[in-house]
C-alpha cells in the first residue's frame, strides 16, 4: 500500500434477516417520520400561542388569585352576614352558653395564648406578655361584645403595638366563638 492511499472504512452489518427483511440497512416508515414531524410541529405552535400570544389563557398564579379574590370575597360576605346578625345581646348570650365558651377556648389556647396568656391576663408568671389583659376593667378600644368581635376580625387600629386581624386565619364562627369565651371570662359574668 502506498502512502497516499486512503482506507474507507468498511461498513460491516451483521447478517441478520428475520421474516425477510434485513436488519440495520432499512430506514424508519414514513407513517412513523409523519407523526414525529407532526408531534413536533404541534408542541411547537401549542407553545407559542399557551406562552407568547395573548389567547385570554392565564397562567397558574393568575388563575389561583382569581380562586382567592373569589374565596376572600365569600369570607367578607359571610363575614358582614354574621356581623350584621349578630348584636351585644346575641354574644353575650353566646357567652353563657358552656359549650361555645369551651369551643372558643380551645381556638383561643392555639391563637391567642401567647400573648394574651392562659389566663387572660397578658402574663406568664412575673412576665409581662405582649397582649393586654382582657379580664380588667380597662379596655383600649371598647368593652362591648361586638367592639371585641370587630378588633379580633380586623386587628389593633395601632398595628404596630396592637394585634393582627384575624379574619384571614380564623373563620367568622371561630371568631364568634372566641370573643364569647373572652365574654365568659370576665369579671361581670
Amino acid at each position: 500500500m502506498s502512502k497516499n492511499s486512503k482506507r474507507e472504512p468498511e461498513v460491516i452489518l451483521r447478517d441478520h434477516i428475520f421474516d425477510g427483511i434485513r436488519e440495520y440497512d432499512q430506514k424508519l416508515p414514513n407513517w412513523w417520520l409523519f407523526t414525529l414531524y407532526f408531534a413536533i410541529v404541534g408542541f411547537i405552535l401549542l407553545w407559542f400561542a399557551y406562552y407568547q400570544l395573548p389567547l385570554g389563557l392565564k397562567s397558574d398564579t393568575e388563575r389561583i388569585e382569581a380562586k382567592i379574590a373569589k374565596i376572600d370575597q365569600k369570607r367578607e360576605a359571610l363575614l358582614e352576614a354574621m356581623v350584621s346578625s349578630l348584636s351585644n345581646e346575641s354574644l353575650q348570650e353566646m357567652s353563657q352558653k358552656p359549650e361555645n365558651a369551651e369551643a372558643g377556648k380551645a381556638i383561643f389556647e392555639t391563637k391567642c395564648l401567647a400573648c394574651h396568656g392562659p389566663d387572660l391576663t397578658a402574663k406568664m408568671g412575673t412576665i409581662q406578655l405582649p397582649g393586654v389583659s382582657l379580664v380588667d376593667e380597662e379596655w383600649l378600644h371598647g368593652s362591648e361584645p361586638l367592639k371585641i368581635m370587630e378588633i379580633v376580625t380586623n386587628g389593633s387600629p395601632n398595628i404596630e403595638k396592637g394585634m393582627i386581624a384575624w379574619k384571614t386565619q380564623l373563620s367568622p364562627t371561630d371568631i364568634a366563638l372566641v370573643v364569647s369565651y373572652i365574654l365568659s371570662k370576665q369579671p361581670k359574668n
